[in-house]
């Protein structure tokens, strides 16, 4: 048998083993500042103490602590104020020992390291370590049209582990996966038709830590918002970068720079002063940028000399050429817009008169993000051609662990909802993932492979909380969901909501010593 001193000394050196553990797998995760959450990953695979088991999650340069968990639920004591209402866990952590902290609302100086603890109230035991890096930066890459192919950097640490994992997904306009190495038949069979056959990776990407993804061909439709996303061992890296084809305006038989140049100097001699040209200035900008929270609408500026022609034409187009909206002959030709942009676009009166042909955009997503044209012509002939740069942001992300059991995907609105309104929940190719009319869901008109796994709150329309619970998330759950409010065809209220579903990352093995820890 064992003496009392002896057996003390086992368990001190169980307990700094069990540290020294767990502190040497401190994971980094890496998330953008617009992101709505962060998930900080902390499971425990040994026992919990017998009386008063908590869980604390502490940040080592600040005091008091950032979250603290009883049996009994949140204990708001103590917590410092900058984390209020910005920090959960799950409900049943301590039973299911997943002790993953969620951080909402992220800031920059969110930024440090993080402690997650187990304690029974007089003692702590230190599990493990996640450092947060809340970045706001991106790299931008111009390629011009026609050109072989482009370069999307992405670079970290050389040495990487063999197990490494890559992900390379387009996240605007649309959620689009475009490559995932290593490559699988699986992931192969995920990877989105418009990049098949149009992607490489470096061979040597782990020994030089290169993982620039090549893209062949690009083309408009590829202009966007590239994630990159790196799992090493528990760290979650991620590196953005923003695609943007740039490609030279003409006129007519000569290019921009021909025509503009002798209008400008003609000008500047007429006006005689910078206060006119500045009045005129809209006349000389071929080309905007605007970027839009989704679900507001938004302006698409484009003007220019006053008294066009009144017989003019004046034609809005989008991706693939589509029309969005037309005006000839002194009013509006819905007849002629793509389906997507009807009852959604809007002129000033009499934009001819004015020389003011912005158009007003209700209700923008994420696939009204690229470059709209606006251009007038008269018999055929060009007369002016503007483009404007649509950025539509998507203002809420949502992490969350493939195989959790739920997760909430947020939609709330203070304005009070009629009765009969229709709430949907839209998500991929316009997939139906869940109704609520009259009081009752529709599960009838769900895609399959949602059906038996969304569920809202009772009377969403009267609390205003439109919020959708979905079950047994997956990595084909990963995209942009759409929450839509309407009543007898007129959209009333639209928001969205980027899920990003990782992988859980693995336990460290266990062993005897340490499962008579606590």
């Amino acid at each position: 048998m064992v003496s009392d001193w002896k057996m003390k000394m086992l368990v001190v050196f169980g307990i700094i083993l069990h540290v020294s553990l767990h502190s040497s797998l401190a994971a980094v995760i890496e998330v953008y500042g617009e992101a709505e959450s962060a998930l900080l990953p902390c499971f425990y695979g040994g026992s919990l103490p017998e009386k008063d088991p908590s869980v604390i999650w502490s940040r080592n340069d600040r005091n008091p602590k950032v979250f603290h968990l009883r049996e009994g639920g949140d204990d708001p004591g103590g917590q410092n104020q900058i984390y209020k209402g910005r920090t959960s866990m799950t409900p049943d952590a301590l039973e299911i020992r997943n002790f993953s902290l969620t951080f909402s609302n992220l800031l920059l100086s969110d930024s440090g390291k993080y402690i997650c603890s187990i304690s029974d109230g007089t003692k702590e035991l230190k599990l493990t370590e996640v450092q947060l890096n809340v970045k706001d930066d991106q790299e931008v890459v111009n390629v011009r049209k026609e050109a072989e192919s482009v370069v999307l950097p992405c670079k970290t640490s050389a040495g990487l582990p063999k197990d490494t994992r890559v992900e390379w997904i387009r996240s605007e306009p649309e959620f689009m996966l475009v490559y995932v190495y290593p490559t699988t038949s699986s992931h192969h069979a995920e990877q989105h038709d418009l990049y098949h056959g149009r992607t490489r990776m470096n061979e040597d990407l782990l020994r030089t830590g290169n993982l620039s993804l090549t893209l062949k061909s690009p083309t408009d439709r590829d202009s966007g918002r590239y994630i990159c996303t790196v799992h090493r061992n528990r760290d979650i890296l991620r590196q953005r970068v923003a695609l943007e084809q740039v490609e030279p305006l003409e006129t007519e038989g000569s290019p921009a720079w021909s025509i503009a140049v002798p209008v400008v100097v003609v000008l500047l001699v007429l006006l005689g002063s910078a206060g006119a040209l500045f009045y005129f200035r809209h006349c000389f900008i071929s080309e905007y940028k605007v970027e839009v929270d989704s679900g507001e609408s938004v302006l698409l500026p484009c003007r220019t000399r006053p008294f066009l022609p009144g017989d003019a034409r004046v034609e809005w187009r989008g991706h693939s050429n589509w029309r969005v909206h037309v005006y000839e002959n002194g009013s509006d030709h819905p007849e002629e817009q793509h389906e997507l942009y009807r009852e959604r676009s809007k002129m000033n009166e009499d934009p001819l008169k004015t020389g003011d042909l912005s158009l007003t955009l209700k209700y923008p997503t994420y696939r009204d993000r690229r470059i709209f044209t606006c251009t007038v012509s008269r018999e055929g002939k060009i007369l002016m051609k503007k483009r404007v740069h649509l950025w539509v942001k998507v203002p809420q992300q949502v992490e969350v662990y493939s195989g959790e059991e739920s997760v909430l995907l947020p939609c709330r609105t203070t304005v009070t909802l009629p009765g009969d309104a229709r709430v949907e929940w839209r998500g991929h190719d316009n997939w139906m993932v869940h109704v609520c009319e009259n009081g009752s869901d529709h599960p009838e008109e769900q895609h399959e492979i949602y059906r038996e796994r969304s569920k809202m709150n009772e009377d969403p329309l009267k609390t205003g909380d439109l919020s959708l619970t979905l079950k047994y998330p997956t990595h084909r759950d990963r995209r942009i969901f759409t929450c839509i409010v309407s009543r007898e065809g007129d959209i009333l209220m639209k928001k969205q909501v980027e899920l990003h579903v990782n992988e859980r990352p693995r336990l460290p093995e266990k062993t005897p010593l340490l499962q008579c820890l606590v």
